[in-house]
């Protein structure tokens, strides 16, 4: 006997294809052997000589990497010592050279195997949910928060990150933050500090960090480096400087000051009777000397100096190097606007990410499993138990799709949300099962009919319980209710019809 489908199956069909394209095939991807650059530091030499974050590293010294162990191998002890090294580093698309004597500062994972993005509970790193002290956040305010952050985190080469603005039900507005691969302690120091940068001559300040007196700031070349290393009475110290470019309005305020400054002589040389002082959060930080061609000049260029101590000279000049970046990155973003406090601090393993997907894999086959044998044992027919399992298979599939086109990270309250959604499914199909076996006189197509206006009710009863989802908990069962959302939809508008077409089908049969 041969099988029509209806136009319903087909569409289940047709949807259940594309989501297995949209969740396995990324065409840069495919067919491609190597690691992928999760995220580079952008003062790093390797940054300065083209390398950027989503580019596939494929080579490096021409020895072949098709893994993160084969890059760790071949990078493991390869700067050990102050000499520049050379690095011949080949992408999918260019080769780059490097010489440097410190690390590349590049994180790198495996080729994705799927478009999948799973969350931080998954994946391993840190989240925060942040707000401003003694201070409650407009919306426009936890906007321009949410933006200074991400300059303040791009800089330091963090691309593996989500940060949003998320309310609770009371409408309070916090900052949400996660960092693939990072631990807490990373993401407090990240945060903690507001960054409020200014110098000062005596009591006046002469500019501050971020875009309205500071042009640009010099983060390689002859301009910025460390400059010299020395022991110490006790350790090493190692000092560092950079160029910073001033606005003119900066400069002027900088001339006018100095111009009413006396000139005082030392063995050093002839300098300004005040001082440069730098402050950090307002703690003071370091004092330049003012020379004396400066007074009263206009210049748009000067030099931050500063250093850095350790135990031993490798420990002074990542010291060093570490207090340099910081100057750098809050000259550049300027301060936070508020003051912020961790409201809710956490982390997770990759290790218990992975295991917990594979549980998770193995629970969800096994309760399909559990599902066959209840509806065999209740209906005894092996047939109803196939188009039962092919559907919520199915539906888990679509779900998944819808998320990966979406972008929709792929987190444990997700993962709850989909078993939520099949397990409505699950009650559903039962449902229509239930209608079609009952011994009134009423045709199939009603029976199902019937059932559909059950399905429906629940549905929308649901979806409207699920909403409030989105801002409960300041957003962290925001996964749930999408997931949850997704799957109950696709149920109602994809699934549930292929499935009573199927059913049909098999009692039409008989």
């Amino acid at each position: 006997m041969k099988i029509k489908f209806t136009w319903k199956i087909w569409i289940w069909i047709i949807v259940l294809i594309f989501s297995l394209i949209s969740i396995f095939y990324n065409p840069n991807y495919f067919m491609q052997k190597g690691v992928l650059i999760n995220s580079i530091e952008q003062n790093s030499s390797a940054f300065e000589e083209g390398l950027r974050q989503g580019q596939i590293i494929t080579a490096i010294d021409g020895k072949t990497i098709t893994s993160i162990d084969d890059f760790s191998k071949t990078m493991e002890g390869k700067f050990n010592s102050h000499e520049k090294i050379k690095t011949t580093i080949t992408t999918s698309k260019d080769e780059y050279i490097i010489y440097s004597n410190q690390s590349l500062n590049i994180l790198v994972s495996d080729l994705p195997s799927t478009n999948l993005k799973t969350g931080l509970d998954l994946s391993g790193g840190a989240r925060a949910l942040v707000k401003a002290q003694n201070h409650e956040l407009t919306s426009s305010e936890i906007n321009d928060l949410v933006n200074v952050v991400s300059n303040r985190l791009n800089v330091y080469g963090i691309s593996d990150m989500t940060i949003r603005s998320v309310s609770d039900l009371a409408g309070n507005n916090y900052m949400l933050i996660e960092i693939a691969g990072a631990t807490p302690k990373d993401l407090e120091n990240l945060i903690s500090q507001q960054g409020k940068f200014e110098a000062k001559i005596g009591n006046q300040t002469i500019f501050i960090g971020g875009e309205q007196d500071i042009t640009s700031v010099s983060r390689s070349g002859q301009e910025s480096g460390i400059y010299s290393c020395a022991q110490a009475a006790q350790g090493y110290f190692c000092e560092f400087r950079f160029t910073v470019y001033l606005s003119e309005q900066a400069a002027e305020k900088h001339a006018n000051i100095t111009n009413g400054l006396e000139v005082n002589s030392t063995s050093q040389g002839n300098y300004l009777s005040k001082k440069l002082d730098l402050y950090l959060d307002d703690n003071l930080v370091e004092s330049l000397l003012i020379s004396e061609s400066l007074k009263g000049r206009v210049t748009t260029q000067i030099q931050i100096s500063g250093s850095g101590t350790g135990e031993t000279k490798e420990e002074a000049y990542d010291n060093a190097i570490n207090e340099m970046n910081k100057l750098q990155t809050v000259l550049i973003t300027g301060s936070l606007p508020f003051k912020l406090e961790i409201v809710k601090l956490d982390t997770i393993s990759p290790t218990l990410g992975e295991n917990f997907s594979k549980y998770i894999f193995f629970a969800g086959f096994a309760s399909l499993l559990l599902v066959g044998i209840v509806i065999f044992v209740k209906y005894r027919k092996l047939k109803l138990v196939v188009p039962s399992f092919l559907i919520c298979t199915s539906e888990i599939i679509i779900t998944l799709g819808i998320a990966s086109i979406m972008g929709q990270d792929l987190d444990l309250p997700g993962i709850a949300g989909i078993l939520a959604a099949i397990g409505t499914g699950i009650d559903d199909q039962i449902v229509m099962l239930d209608e079609i076996k009952t011994k009134e006189v009423l045709t199939i197509k009603q029976k199902i009919k019937r059932a559909f206006g059950i399905i429906l009710g629940a549905y929308l009863t649901v979806l409207v319980s699920l909403l409030p989802l989105l801002w409960a908990g300041a957003g962290l069962l925001r996964g749930f209710a999408i997931m949850t959302i997704i799957g109950i939809t696709i149920g109602v508008l994809i699934t549930r019809p292929a499935f009573a077409d199927l059913i049909k089908l098999v009692e039409d049969k008989e």
